[in-house]
C-alpha cells in the first residue's frame, strides 16, 4: 500500500498590494481554514471543494495510506514574509524527513503556483526544491495549481507532475486534485518521470479576461481537453498572475505524456494567436449608471463587479470608490432597500454596529483610503449616518459552487445601510464568490435590483446564473484591471505587458 505525504500551500501574491501576508494572514482562520497539522488537517479538508479534498477521495479509492503534513493558505495580498514561507517550509520538511524514516512513496502538494515570498520570489521552485533535496531524484512529488500560477523552469524541473485547475471561477478544484491523483497513478506504472514539455507564453493576459465562461478562453480550455483525448496525454494552461513582479510572471502551458510536446505547440499555436482579451470595463459612475438602467426592466438583479478591490488578487476588499458612485447617482434612493455592497472589510465599523445593535444608528467613516498602483490613494471613507439593519458572528458555510462546504470566520460582520443602500460590513477579509456571505448578514440578492461584489470573476459561479446582467467596474484599487498600467520593475523585456 502506497504510502503518500500530503500538504498545501496557497498564496497568490500581488506584489503591488499594500498588506504582506504575514505567519497571522495563514493562521487567522477567516478567508482560508488556518495552518493545520496532522491528522486535523486531513479531518478539516475531507469533503470539501478545494484540491486537497479531491485528491484525498482519489487516494482513499487507490486503497493508498495518506500521511497529513500541514495545510496553510492566506487571502491574496503583498508578499508573504520571510517568516510565514520558512515557517511554513519548515514544517512540512521536518514532516517529509519523519515520514521517510518509516516508509514514504510519493508527496502530493496543494500549491497555488503564484506566490512570491520576500527572500524568494519563485517560492513555489524554492520549495520543491527543497524537498527534492531531501528525498533525492527518484522519488515522486505531484502537485496541482491554481489556473494563476505563475509556472517556472525550476517547478517543471524538480515536481515529477503538475497539473492545474480548467476552470475560472474555479469549481473543478476538487477535481483537479483528483487529476493530480491520476498522474501518480501514471508515474507509479511509469516507474519514472513522463516525458514533459512547456511553452510560455510572450505576453500578460488581464484577470478580468481569463475567465473560462466567456471567449477566448473558455474555446482554448474545449481545445485543451480534445488535445488530451487525441494525444493521451494531461494539458495545463496557467493564464498565469499578472500582478507578480518577478521574472517568472507569465502565462504557461505544458503537458505530461509520450506526445506532451505535439500537444503542448498544438495549443500554444491556438493561444498565441492574436485574439481580443480585454474586456469592457467600465469607470465607477459610468457603470452604476448603466446598472441602473438595465435594473429598470429587469426580474433580476444588475452585478457589478468592484474587480480593483478584489481581496480574491491582492486588495483589501475596503475602498470607497463604487459606494460614493451608487451615491452620487442616488441609488438607494431610486430602489430603496434594493441596492447591496460587499464586503467591506472594516472591522471597526463592524463592532460600532454590534455595539449599538439591530436598529441603532452609528455616525461613522466607513471604509479606507488605500495606495494605488497609480501612486495616489483611493476614494476617500464615506462619512455618513448608516443604520443597523442586521447583525452576524460572520460564520458560514458556504453553499456555491466555488469553496462548496468550506466554513469561514469573517468575525463580528453587520448590514448597515445608507440612503437606501446596504452594504455588508465585516472583520476579516474574503472576496465575495458565494451568495451565503450576503445572507449571513440579511442581504438576499433575489430581493436586490443591483449588487456590487468585491470580486473579478470568482462571482460569477454562484451570482451569474441568478442575475439579469455582468458589468465589470473600475474604481480605483490596488488591483489594476489592466496590467500594462502596473509599474513594473523585474517583467522581462520579451514579455509584453498587453496580449
Amino acid at each position: 500500500m502506497p504510502r503518500i505525504l500530503i500538504a498545501g500551500y496557497q498564496h497568490e501574491t500581488n506584489t503591488f498590494a499594500p498588506s504582506l501576508a504575514d505567519w497571522a494572514a495563514f493562521t487567522r482562520g477567516d478567508s482560508f481554514p488556518a495552518f493545520v497539522r496532522g491528522a486535523a488537517m486531513q479531518a478539516q479538508l475531507t469533503g470539501v471543494n478545494i484540491p486537497v479534498g479531491g485528491f484525498i477521495e482519489f487516494a482513499q479509492g487507490q486503497g493508498w495510506s495518506l500521511l497529513p503534513s500541514c495545510w496553510a493558505g492566506a487571502i491574496p495580498s503583498s508578499y508573504v514574509t520571510r517568516e510565514a514561507f520558512e515557517r511554513i517550509a519548515a514544517a512540512l520538511c521536518q514532516d517529509v524527513v519523519a515520514a521517510a524514516t518509516t516508509g514514504l512513496d510519493a508527496i502530493y502538494l496543494d500549491l497555488h503556483g503564484a506566490a512570491v515570498a520576500e527572500h524568494a520570489f519563485d517560492s513555489e521552485g524554492e520549495l520543491l526544491g527543497r524537498l527534492r533535496a531531501l528525498v533525492g531524484p527518484d522519488l515522486p512529488i505531484v502537485a496541482s495549481l491554481d489556473l494563476h500560477a505563475n509556472v517556472t523552469p525550476r517547478m517543471l524541473r524538480d515536481a515529477d507532475a503538475l497539473v492545474a485547475y480548467r476552470t475560472y471561477p474555479h469549481v473543478d478544484m476538487a477535481a483537479t486534485g483528483m487529476l493530480a491523483g491520476q498522474l501518480l497513478v501514471r508515474r507509479f506504472k511509469a516507474g519514472r518521470k513522463e516525458a514533459m514539455h512547456a511553452h510560455s507564453l510572450p505576453f500578460l493576459i488581464p484577470l478580468n479576461a481569463q475567465s473560462t465562461w466567456l471567449q477566448p478562453a473558455q474555446g482554448l480550455y474545449d481545445a485543451l481537453q480534445a488535445l488530451d483525448r487525441e494525444y493521451g496525454t494531461v494539458l495545463s494552461f496557467c493564464m498565469g498572475f499578472p500582478a507578480s513582479d518577478f521574472e517568472g510572471c507569465a502565462p504557461m502551458i505544458w503537458g505530461h505524456g509520450v506526445q506532451a510536446e505535439a500537444a503542448v505547440e498544438r495549443l500554444y499555436a491556438l493561444a498565441a494567436e492574436p485574439r481580443p482579451w480585454q474586456m469592457d470595463i467600465r469607470p465607477a459612475r459610468e457603470a452604476v449608471a448603466q446598472a441602473l438602467a438595465l435594473a429598470a426592466g429587469a426580474s433580476k438583479p444588475v452585478v457589478i463587479a468592484d474587480t480593483q478591490d478584489n481581496p480574491g488578487a491582492g486588495g483589501d476588499s475596503n475602498t470607497t470608490g463604487m459606494l460614493h458612485a451608487l451615491l452620487a447617482h442616488g441609488a438607494g434612493q431610486r430602489y430603496p432597500g434594493q441596492v447591496a455592497l460587499g464586503l467591506m472589510y472594516d472591522a471597526a465599523a463592524a463592532t460600532a454596529a454590534h455595539a449599538a445593535g439591530v436598529g441603532g444608528e452609528l455616525d461613522l467613516a466607513l471604509g479606507t483610503a488605500v495606495p494605488t498602483y497609480t501612486g495616489q490613494p483611493s476614494d476617500p471613507p464615506l462619512r455618513g449616518r448608516y443604520q443597523v439593519l442586521a447583525l452576524s458572528d460572520g460564520r458560514c458555510t458556504l453553499t456555491g459552487p466555488m469553496m462548496r462546504g468550506l466554513t469561514v470566520n469573517l468575525g463580528p460582520s453587520a448590514c448597515l445601510e445608507i440612503d437606501g443602500v446596504r452594504v455588508a460590513v465585516v472583520s476579516g477579509k474574503k472576496q465575495l464568490l458565494d451568495r451565503e456571505l450576503l445572507r449571513m448578514v440579511g442581504i438576499h440578492t433575489e430581493q436586490m435590483r443591483i449588487v456590487v461584489v468585491k470580486s473579478s470573476n470568482h462571482f460569477r459561479a454562484d451570482f451569474q446564473p441568478h442575475a439579469s446582467a455582468i458589468l465589470v467596474a473600475k474604481a480605483a484599487g490596488p488591483m489594476a484591471a489592466d496590467p500594462g498600467d502596473l509599474p513594473w520593475t523585474r517583467l522581462p523585456a520579451t514579455i509584453r505587458r498587453r496580449p
